[in-house]
């Protein structure tokens, strides 16, 4: 059977490499690491930051939660720790529309009767 070569895949990624794969600043990838409390990145000698794939991955939830689904950081790290792994349902609009036109409506009557009590 001949020997066939595996490519050689890289274990560690430079900051600078994680940031261009996701298309952000060097400082973004530093924030989220900070913010999300993500292990301390491995360190070279030098004190350059190295990141694993699956660390890259973690960054790439964070981006696709905050950048694109518009997450506040406190919603991203939210889901982040209890990811709902079932969809939701779909919602009634009107339905949904005549609930909160009640609590609406229950709401300005207490406002009236705290203010006539008053």
């Amino acid at each position: 059977m001949p020997w066939k070569e595996r490519p050689v895949e890289k274990l560690y990624f430079s900051i600078g490499e994680v940031a261009e794969e996701l298309g952000v600043a060097n400082s973004s990838i530093r924030y989220w690491e900070k913010e999300f409390g993500m292990s301390a990145a491995r360190r070279t000698g030098k004190g350059d930051r190295q990141y694993t794939r699956k660390e890259i991955e973690q960054f790439r939830s964070i981006q696709r939660l905050v950048k694109e689904k518009g997450f506040t950081l406190h919603g991203a790290k939210v889901q982040l720790r209890n990811p709902d792994p079932e969809p939701t349902a779909p919602v009634d609009l009107e339905q949904l529309c005549a609930r909160l036109l009640k609590v609406r409506r229950e709401l300005a009557e207490l406002r009236r009767n705290i203010i006539t009590a008053g």
